[in-house]
Protein backbone atom coordinates (compact mmCIF):
# COMPACT_ATOMS: atom_id res chain seq x y z
CA UNK A 1 0.00 0.00 0.00
CA UNK A 2 1.08 3.59 -0.52
CA UNK A 3 0.95 6.38 2.01
CA UNK A 4 -1.83 8.93 1.81
CA UNK A 5 -1.22 11.25 4.76
CA UNK A 6 -1.03 11.56 8.51
CA UNK A 7 -4.02 11.29 10.84
CA UNK A 8 -4.72 10.58 14.48
CA UNK A 9 -4.34 6.87 13.84
CA UNK A 10 -1.06 7.33 11.98
CA UNK A 11 -0.14 7.43 8.31
CA UNK A 12 -3.05 6.25 6.16
CA UNK A 13 -2.08 3.57 3.62
CA UNK A 14 -3.89 3.74 0.31
CA UNK A 15 -5.07 0.66 -1.56
CA UNK A 16 -7.33 -2.33 -1.22
CA UNK A 17 -11.10 -2.53 -1.48
CA UNK A 18 -12.49 -4.20 1.62
CA UNK A 19 -10.30 -2.26 4.08
CA UNK A 20 -9.98 0.99 2.11
CA UNK A 21 -9.42 3.90 4.49
CA UNK A 22 -8.99 1.66 7.53
CA UNK A 23 -5.28 0.74 7.32
CA UNK A 24 -2.66 2.90 9.02
CA UNK A 25 1.08 2.84 9.55
CA UNK A 26 2.54 3.75 12.91
CA UNK A 27 6.29 3.72 12.56
CA UNK A 28 7.37 0.11 12.11
CA UNK A 29 3.83 -1.25 12.52
CA UNK A 30 0.67 -1.44 10.43
CA UNK A 31 -2.72 -1.38 12.13
CA UNK A 32 -5.74 -2.67 10.24
CA UNK A 33 -9.09 -4.44 10.79
CA UNK A 34 -8.45 -7.99 11.95
CA UNK A 35 -10.00 -10.78 9.85
CA UNK A 36 -12.27 -13.30 11.62
CA UNK A 37 -9.49 -15.89 11.35
CA UNK A 38 -6.86 -13.59 12.87
CA UNK A 39 -5.74 -15.92 15.66
CA UNK A 40 -5.23 -18.90 13.37
CA UNK A 41 -3.76 -16.70 10.65
CA UNK A 42 -1.31 -15.06 13.05
CA UNK A 43 -0.15 -18.47 14.18
CA UNK A 44 0.43 -19.42 10.55
CA UNK A 45 2.35 -16.22 9.79
CA UNK A 46 4.57 -16.80 12.81
CA UNK A 47 5.17 -20.37 11.68
CA UNK A 48 6.15 -19.12 8.22
CA UNK A 49 8.82 -16.94 9.79
CA UNK A 50 10.01 -19.71 12.10
CA UNK A 51 10.41 -21.98 9.07
CA UNK A 52 12.47 -19.43 7.16
CA UNK A 53 9.96 -17.44 5.11
CA UNK A 54 10.68 -13.81 6.00
CA UNK A 55 8.69 -12.23 3.15
CA UNK A 56 5.40 -11.68 5.02
CA UNK A 57 4.31 -9.41 7.87
CA UNK A 58 4.91 -10.62 11.41
CA UNK A 59 1.88 -10.39 13.74
CA UNK A 60 2.44 -8.26 16.81
CA UNK A 61 -0.89 -7.80 18.56
CA UNK A 62 -4.67 -8.12 18.39
CA UNK A 63 -6.46 -5.15 19.93
CA UNK A 64 -9.65 -5.21 21.95
CA UNK A 65 -11.46 -3.16 19.32
CA UNK A 66 -11.04 -5.80 16.62
CA UNK A 67 -7.89 -4.57 14.93
CA UNK A 68 -4.51 -6.18 14.35
CA UNK A 69 -0.96 -4.88 14.40
CA UNK A 70 1.70 -6.34 12.15
CA UNK A 71 5.19 -5.34 11.10
CA UNK A 72 5.35 -2.84 8.25
CA UNK A 73 7.21 -4.02 5.15
CA UNK A 74 8.75 -1.09 3.25
CA UNK A 75 8.81 -1.06 -0.53
CA UNK A 76 6.74 -0.29 -3.60
CA UNK A 77 3.18 -1.53 -4.10
CA UNK A 78 1.37 -0.93 -7.40
CA UNK A 79 -2.22 0.28 -7.50
CA UNK A 80 -4.57 0.19 -10.50
CA UNK A 81 -4.28 1.21 -13.25
CA UNK A 82 -1.04 -0.73 -13.02
CA UNK A 83 2.18 1.00 -14.13
CA UNK A 84 4.43 -0.69 -16.64
CA UNK A 85 7.20 -1.29 -14.09
CA UNK A 86 5.08 -3.82 -12.20
CA UNK A 87 4.17 -5.71 -15.38
CA UNK A 88 7.70 -6.30 -16.67
CA UNK A 89 8.85 -9.86 -17.28
CA UNK A 90 11.39 -9.45 -14.47
CA UNK A 91 8.61 -8.52 -12.08
CA UNK A 92 6.50 -11.46 -13.24
CA UNK A 93 9.32 -13.96 -12.75
CA UNK A 94 9.98 -12.61 -9.28
CA UNK A 95 6.31 -13.06 -8.34
CA UNK A 96 6.42 -16.69 -9.47
CA UNK A 97 9.60 -17.33 -7.49
CA UNK A 98 8.21 -15.63 -4.39
CA UNK A 99 5.00 -17.65 -4.55
CA UNK A 100 7.03 -20.87 -4.82
CA UNK A 101 9.08 -19.86 -1.77
CA UNK A 102 5.85 -19.31 0.15
CA UNK A 103 4.44 -22.67 -0.89
CA UNK A 104 7.63 -24.59 -0.15
CA UNK A 105 7.35 -23.42 3.45
CA UNK A 106 3.55 -23.46 3.74
CA UNK A 107 3.35 -27.11 2.74
CA UNK A 108 5.37 -28.00 5.85
CA UNK A 109 3.00 -26.17 8.22
CA UNK A 110 -0.12 -27.91 9.51
CA UNK A 111 -3.36 -26.06 8.77
CA UNK A 112 -5.62 -25.27 11.73
CA UNK A 113 -8.64 -27.41 10.84
CA UNK A 114 -10.77 -25.78 13.54
CA UNK A 115 -10.48 -22.30 12.03
CA UNK A 116 -13.37 -21.04 9.90
CA UNK A 117 -11.18 -20.12 6.93
CA UNK A 118 -12.98 -17.84 4.44
CA UNK A 119 -14.49 -19.65 1.48
CA UNK A 120 -14.81 -16.52 -0.70
CA UNK A 121 -11.88 -17.37 -2.98
CA UNK A 122 -10.97 -20.75 -1.52
CA UNK A 123 -10.13 -23.76 -3.67
CA UNK A 124 -13.44 -25.64 -4.13
CA UNK A 125 -11.50 -28.90 -4.10
CA UNK A 126 -9.85 -28.06 -0.80
CA UNK A 127 -6.35 -29.02 0.17
CA UNK A 128 -3.86 -29.44 3.00
CA UNK A 129 -1.82 -26.27 2.41
CA UNK A 130 -2.87 -22.74 3.33
CA UNK A 131 -3.09 -20.74 0.08
CA UNK A 132 -2.86 -16.94 -0.01
CA UNK A 133 -5.65 -16.74 -2.64
CA UNK A 134 -5.18 -13.04 -3.38
CA UNK A 135 -1.69 -12.48 -4.81
CA UNK A 136 -2.72 -9.42 -6.80
CA UNK A 137 -0.38 -6.46 -7.48
CA UNK A 138 -1.85 -4.56 -4.54
CA UNK A 139 -0.66 -7.33 -2.20
CA UNK A 140 2.93 -7.70 -3.40
CA UNK A 141 5.77 -5.48 -2.14
CA UNK A 142 8.59 -4.68 -4.58
CA UNK A 143 12.16 -3.45 -4.31
CA UNK A 144 14.04 -2.40 -7.44
CA UNK A 145 11.43 -3.97 -9.69
CA UNK A 146 11.40 -7.38 -7.99
CA UNK A 147 8.80 -8.91 -5.68
CA UNK A 148 10.15 -9.20 -2.15
CA UNK A 149 7.13 -9.76 0.11
CA UNK A 150 3.45 -10.70 0.26
CA UNK A 151 0.89 -8.89 2.38
CA UNK A 152 -2.84 -9.16 3.19
CA UNK A 153 -3.47 -12.85 3.92
CA UNK A 154 -7.12 -12.16 4.88
CA UNK A 155 -8.52 -14.54 2.25
CA UNK A 156 -6.09 -17.37 2.99
CA UNK A 157 -7.68 -20.82 3.08
CA UNK A 158 -6.69 -24.46 2.54
CA UNK A 159 -6.26 -25.48 -1.08
CA UNK A 160 -4.00 -26.87 -3.77
CA UNK A 161 -0.77 -25.04 -4.63
CA UNK A 162 -1.95 -24.98 -8.25
CA UNK A 163 -5.05 -23.04 -7.19
CA UNK A 164 -2.86 -20.28 -5.77
CA UNK A 165 -0.85 -20.23 -9.02
CA UNK A 166 -4.07 -19.97 -11.04
CA UNK A 167 -5.34 -17.10 -8.90
CA UNK A 168 -1.97 -15.37 -9.27
CA UNK A 169 -2.00 -15.87 -13.04
CA UNK A 170 -5.38 -14.14 -13.27
CA UNK A 171 -3.87 -10.93 -11.93
CA UNK A 172 -0.30 -11.02 -13.22
CA UNK A 173 -0.44 -12.47 -16.73
CA UNK A 174 -3.26 -11.24 -16.75
CA UNK A 175 -5.73 -13.94 -17.80
CA UNK A 176 -8.15 -11.44 -19.32
CA UNK A 177 -9.42 -10.76 -22.80
CA UNK A 178 -7.69 -7.75 -24.44
CA UNK A 179 -10.61 -5.37 -23.87
CA UNK A 180 -10.81 -6.19 -20.16
CA UNK A 181 -7.04 -6.10 -19.68
CA UNK A 182 -6.78 -2.64 -21.31
CA UNK A 183 -8.77 -1.09 -18.47
CA UNK A 184 -6.06 -1.70 -15.85
CA UNK A 185 -2.92 -3.05 -17.52
CA UNK A 186 -0.31 -1.67 -19.92
CA UNK A 187 -0.85 -2.40 -23.60
CA UNK A 188 1.07 -5.04 -25.51
CA UNK A 189 1.35 -7.81 -22.89
CA UNK A 190 1.93 -11.23 -24.50
CA UNK A 191 -0.47 -13.41 -22.51
CA UNK A 192 0.71 -16.90 -23.60
CA UNK A 193 4.36 -15.96 -23.09
CA UNK A 194 3.68 -14.44 -19.70
CA UNK A 195 1.71 -17.50 -18.60
CA UNK A 196 4.70 -19.66 -19.55
CA UNK A 197 7.07 -17.33 -17.67
CA UNK A 198 4.96 -17.59 -14.52
CA UNK A 199 4.85 -21.39 -14.81
CA UNK A 200 8.61 -21.56 -15.37
CA UNK A 201 9.53 -19.18 -12.54
CA UNK A 202 7.27 -21.05 -10.12
CA UNK A 203 8.52 -24.41 -11.33
CA UNK A 204 5.27 -26.14 -12.28
CA UNK A 205 5.51 -29.86 -13.02
CA UNK A 206 4.38 -31.20 -16.44
CA UNK A 207 1.13 -32.44 -14.90
CA UNK A 208 0.45 -29.09 -13.24
CA UNK A 209 1.11 -27.27 -16.53
CA UNK A 210 -1.44 -29.44 -18.28
CA UNK A 211 -4.01 -28.72 -15.58
CA UNK A 212 -3.39 -24.99 -15.19
CA UNK A 213 -5.65 -23.57 -17.97
CA UNK A 214 -8.73 -25.33 -16.61
CA UNK A 215 -7.90 -24.38 -13.02
CA UNK A 216 -7.65 -20.74 -14.16
CA UNK A 217 -11.14 -21.08 -15.66
CA UNK A 218 -12.31 -22.54 -12.35
CA UNK A 219 -10.66 -19.71 -10.39
CA UNK A 220 -12.26 -17.12 -12.67
CA UNK A 221 -15.69 -18.62 -11.98
CA UNK A 222 -14.99 -18.42 -8.24
CA UNK A 223 -13.97 -14.78 -8.54
CA UNK A 224 -17.18 -14.03 -10.41
CA UNK A 225 -19.21 -15.72 -7.67
CA UNK A 226 -17.26 -13.71 -5.07
CA UNK A 227 -18.29 -10.45 -6.77
CA UNK A 228 -21.88 -11.66 -7.28
CA UNK A 229 -22.27 -12.44 -3.58
CA UNK A 230 -21.09 -8.98 -2.59
CA UNK A 231 -23.26 -7.22 -5.13
CA UNK A 232 -26.26 -9.26 -3.97
CA UNK A 233 -25.52 -8.13 -0.40
CA UNK A 234 -25.58 -4.51 -1.56
CA UNK A 235 -21.86 -3.86 -1.11
CA UNK A 236 -21.42 -0.36 -2.61
CA UNK A 237 -17.72 -0.83 -3.45
CA UNK A 238 -18.19 -4.00 -5.49
CA UNK A 239 -21.38 -2.69 -7.07
CA UNK A 240 -19.54 0.39 -8.28
CA UNK A 241 -16.53 -1.56 -9.54
CA UNK A 242 -18.80 -3.98 -11.39
CA UNK A 243 -20.51 -1.07 -13.12
CA UNK A 244 -17.26 0.75 -13.96
CA UNK A 245 -15.61 -2.36 -15.41
CA UNK A 246 -18.27 -3.50 -17.83
CA UNK A 247 -20.81 -5.33 -15.69
CA UNK A 248 -21.56 -9.01 -16.09
CA UNK A 249 -20.88 -8.74 -19.82
CA UNK A 250 -17.21 -8.36 -18.98
CA UNK A 251 -17.23 -11.52 -16.90
CA UNK A 252 -19.00 -13.38 -19.72
CA UNK A 253 -16.40 -12.13 -22.19
CA UNK A 254 -13.49 -13.17 -19.98
CA UNK A 255 -14.85 -16.67 -19.43
CA UNK A 256 -15.59 -17.17 -23.13
CA UNK A 257 -12.11 -15.91 -24.04
CA UNK A 258 -10.43 -18.31 -21.61
CA UNK A 259 -12.27 -21.30 -23.07
CA UNK A 260 -11.59 -20.20 -26.65
CA UNK A 261 -7.85 -19.92 -25.96
CA UNK A 262 -7.47 -22.97 -23.73
CA UNK A 263 -5.59 -24.98 -26.35
CA UNK A 264 -3.23 -22.08 -27.06
CA UNK A 265 -2.39 -21.79 -23.37
CA UNK A 266 -1.97 -25.55 -23.07
CA UNK A 267 0.43 -25.66 -26.01
CA UNK A 268 2.45 -22.76 -24.68
CA UNK A 269 2.74 -24.31 -21.23
CA UNK A 270 3.66 -27.83 -22.36
CA UNK A 271 5.77 -27.17 -25.47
Amino acid sequence: MTSEGEGTLGEALDGGMVNAGAVFRRGSLVERPAPPTARALHAHLRALKEHGFDAAPTPVQLTQDGRERLTYIPGDVALPPFPRWVMTETALRSVGSLLRRLHDVSVTISVDTLAAWPQDLADPEGGTMLCHNDVCPENVVFHDGRATALIDFDLAAPGRPLWDVAMTARYWVPMLDPESAAALHPAGLDVPRRLRLLADSYGLSPQQRAELPRVIEQATASCRAFVADRVADGDPVYTQVLSERGGWQRWDRVQEWLVAHREVFMATLTD
